[in-house]
């Protein structure tokens, strides 16, 4: 046996304090108004109707709250609800499993939906619509078709790539929904009331320098909360000030523009090693040690939407404000390399 194996309660921790903090009512959640009034609409039609709920579809970067609008949604209808993802249902054997063992009215939570098979997309057409699904039996010319009935139930698929979605599944949805990044000052509301529900004391200076610097996403605001208490429980008497916040984000490398360190190296590998640009995903990815999806998912959309870099036909490039960022001096005319990728 390993002796140095975490010990499981320990382990856990992060995923309960995750769970304490997710609101339970749409009262509770915080920031994205539009997509809650639209979401409230839906439900209450449904509720007073005493129907299922339309299947919904929330998309969005990674980190804005849609697992938890998915558990909210459930709860708000009073339903059970059922948690899975693309990635593990690679066979329509696997979706048609789940479907079948569903009750009626049941929420079914399917995170990374892009992610399914082919085959399990084509079986969810006929489940969404219909509510049955057609389970073949035997195998070669003898195989017959054999028509399951399900019941009522409401699917809530989530998505970081909506683009990615088939257009027949996409249309199936009855409400699509987009998270987008939170402001600062909700950002500072999640963390004034997650650092109440975790009883750590923090100002309010303290609760915006945390969301000045977590790059709109709940998420991070949260994990940034709890790394802060951490430092200011070992290295002081546990309270949050504007000095021991600013120096516990020091120390987990994330800077006052809230770059951390994938997104710094992936800039000083743009301008030190490739000139600024233009320069193709791959090739950027392999410079800083990464998966190119990694950096496609995770860096990209902060540091396009902050204009550190731009997307081009001929690859990624640097913006003037990346090279202010690094401290670098703006060529008058930046080396132009060929896309590689």
């Amino acid at each position: 046996m390993n002796e140095r194996m975490v010990n499981p309660e320990l382990a856990t921790e992060e995923r309960v304090a995750d769970a304490a903090l997710r609101p339970t009512s749409l009262n509770e959640f915080v920031g994205q108004k539009r997509v809650k009034d639209q979401l409230q609409l839906v439900l209450s039609a449904a509720k007073q109707r005493n129907a299922s709920a339309d299947h919904i579809l929330l998309s969005g970067p990674p980190g804005l709250g849609k697992t938890t609008l998915a558990m909210i949604i459930a709860a708000e209808v009073g339903a059970p609800l059922r948690i899975t993802s693309g990635p593990t249902i690679q066979h329509a054997g696997d979706l048609a499993s789940i479907l079948s063992s569903l009750v009626p009215g049941e929420v079914l939570f399917l995170d990374e939906i892009h992610r399914m098979s082919r085959a399990a997309e084509e079986m969810m057409y006929l489940a969404m619509e219909d509510f049955r699904v057609d389970v073949m039996v035997g195998k070669g010319p003898g195989a017959t078709s054999i028509p399951l009935e399900l019941p009522p139930f409401t699917l809530v698929g989530a998505t970081t790539r909506a683009g990615m979605l088939p257009a027949p599944l996409r249309d199936r949805f009855g409400f699509t929904a987009h998270l987008d990044y939170y402001e600062p000052i909700e950002l500072e509301s999640i963390v004034l009331r997650s650092a109440k529900q975790l009883g750590i004391a923090i100002d309010a200076e303290s609760a915006t320098e945390l969301s000045r610097r977590s790059r709109g996403t709940p998420r991070i605001a949260n994990r940034l909360l709890r790394r802060s208490r951490d430092y200011a429980q070992v290295h002081h008497d546990g309270d949050l000030n504007l000095v021991r916040t600013q120096a516990a984000l020091e120390l987990y490398e994330v800077d006052d523009l809230g770059l951390d360190r994938l997104d710094r190296a992936v800039l000083v590998a743009l301008i030190d090693k490739f000139g600024g640009g233009p320069v193709g995903l791959s090739t950027l990815a392999l410079a800083v040690g990464e998966e190119p999806e990694t950096v496609d998912t995770v860096c990209e959309p902060f540091l396009v939407r902050e204009g550190f870099i731009t997307r081009t036909p001929r690859g990624r490039v640097a913006t003037p404000a990346a090279w202010t960022a690094l401290g670098r001096k703006l060529p008058k005319l930046p080396n132009q390399l060929p896309l590689e990728d």
